[in-house]
């Protein structure tokens, strides 16, 4: 059982015991501007944990300005209105600590670890970003920025083998303009083309006290915390109010074949079914599907596929679950002398015996077991409590939401449970991309009935290939 220092009494909300048996004890308010506060105490290391996520991500996004997101999690780097550049590393990995952000379709996320009497320190830092960022954003540490995401881009999307899988699958899963059917770096084309006020507009609808949760986790006195937190973002002005986007299903009502020609050396086969969201209740069975899938050396594809008929060297499959929508996904690279048609066969027929016969009750507690593991394990440090918080925050308005209420559902899930999700989602309303070396289409799965993609992602028809 996860062990945690409890806070400080103090007078604003307060959440000391979840209904689940793992808690982490906060105490969470409001500032008249809107920044929600979430604080919690843990003594047990001199350190602290900070972090800010904005509701905002690529999904926020519109086509032909993709990539502002990410961008921004270079610029809030580049020095504010009080700290000039290099400053905040100085405060944070010169002291020991460290400093970083994130951004994916639906959140943006900064935040430092430091020795705890550097907690004043790093609120200045955020909240002088939060309010004086584009005091000293100015044309030149623009396109410096946007130079480095696009050589980001360059190394990490265009030329990492398989990354740009990510891509087909988006546009071939989703209607045009849909919100999650761009990456979240964006496309080369948009950030060629996006300007320094472009940038400071979406900064001033998205970064705002009102759409931001701040989360601290660690060695801290509550009433100390708070004085500082009204002292730096009191003052900082809410800002307007935000339509988040509108979030269609998919739309996939069949299953398209496509292959992709990349720089590999080995195929893949990747299967992509339209699952769901955060918001439904069927993510906890599909979790622990895949796991029984693939979440062990014993998991039924993983010891089918790799150990047993070795027609693999790896396979992975899995829920991932955003804001508005969510999608299951099979991976599987073969072994020399193999097929991604093998590969797809043998996937196929392990699924179809799960789905018509349901799980064990063994593998049941085997994969409860692992998720539940995985679940402890990543609230080892403060950071990760604190992201943890800033989440459940963020989309649930409920900083205990992954305690009180994922936990205890997906303990609750049954073999029913799963062969029921199974047999609801995993069905012919998917995506079989097949990547293979370039001008090696014949390697696709079934590639006589696969659609071939190239760059920039438009269909070539030839009279043997057909949706």
């Amino acid at each position: 059982m996860l062990a945690i220092a409890p806070i400080n009494p103090a007078t604003a909300q307060k959440a000391t015991q979840s209904r689940s048996s793992i808690s982490i004890p906060f105490e969470k308010y409001t500032l008249p501007n809107g920044l929600t506060v979430v604080l919690a105490e843990e003594h047990s290391t001199p350190t602290v944990a900070v972090a800010v996520m904005y509701h905002v991500g690529s999904k926020n996004e519109v086509p032909g300005h993709t990539g502002f997101a990410h961008m921004f999690e270079h610029v809030m780097f580049t020095g504010s209105g009080h700290v000039p550049y290099g400053m905040h590393d100085k405060f944070t990995e010169g002291v020991g600590g460290g400093n970083n952000g994130g951004t994916q379709f639906d959140w943006t996320t900064y935040y430092e670890t430091d020795p705890s009497n550097y907690l004043e320190t790093l609120l200045w830092l955020e909240s002088d970003r939060m309010g004086f960022l584009l005091d000293s954003l100015d044309e030149a540490k623009f396109k410096a920025q946007r130079d480095i995401v696009k050589n980001e881009r360059r190394q990490s999307y265009d030329n990492q083998p398989y990354r740009r899988d990510g891509e087909v699958l988006g546009i071939a899963m989703y209607p045009q303009g849909h919100p999650y059917s761009w990456p979240t770096i964006g496309s080369m084309g948009d950030l060629s083309a996006a300007t320094v006020e472009d940038v400071k507009q979406f900064f001033r609808l998205y970064y705002a006290p009102n759409n931001a949760t701040l989360s601290i986790v660690g060695d801290l006195n509550t009433a100390q915390t708070k004085a500082w937190i009204a002292k730096y973002f009191g003052g900082i002005p809410r800002g307007k109010a935000i339509t988040r986007p509108k979030v269609a299903p998919s739309g996939l009502a069949t299953e398209k074949r496509l292959t992709f020609e990349d720089r590999v050396q080995i195929p893949r086969l990747h299967i992509q079914w339209p699952t769901v969201s955060l918001q439904s209740s069927d993510q906890y069975a599909l979790n622990v599907l895949g796991d029984i899938l693939t979440g062990s050396r014993i998991a039924r594809l993983t010891k089918a596929l790799v150990y047993d008929q070795q027609l693999a060297t790896s396979v992975s499959a899995g829920q991932s679950s955003s804001e508005g929508v969510g999608t299951f996904d099979l991976v599987a690279t073969p072994r020399p002398g193999h097929t991604l048609t093998e590969l797809e066969d043998a996937a196929d027929s392990i699924v179809a015996i799960l789905k018509r016969d349901g799980p064990t009750e063994d593998e049941i507690k085997r994969a409860k077991a692992g998720l539940e593991l995985s679940f402890l394990d990543g609230l080892q440090s403060n950071f990760n409590k604190a992201f943890q918080l800033a989440q459940d925050q963020t989309f649930f308005n409920d900083p205990s939401h992954s305690f009180s209420v994922d936990y205890p559902k997906t303990q609750a899930v049954t073999a029913a449970d799963v062969k029921r999700v199974a047999n609801r989602y995993l069905g012919k309303a998917r995506i079989v991309l097949s990547d293979v070396p370039l001008g090696k289409t014949e390697l696709a799965a079934r590639s006589a009935k696969s659609t071939v993609v190239t760059d920039p992602f438009t269909e070539k028809s030839t009279p043997e290939t057909r949706p």
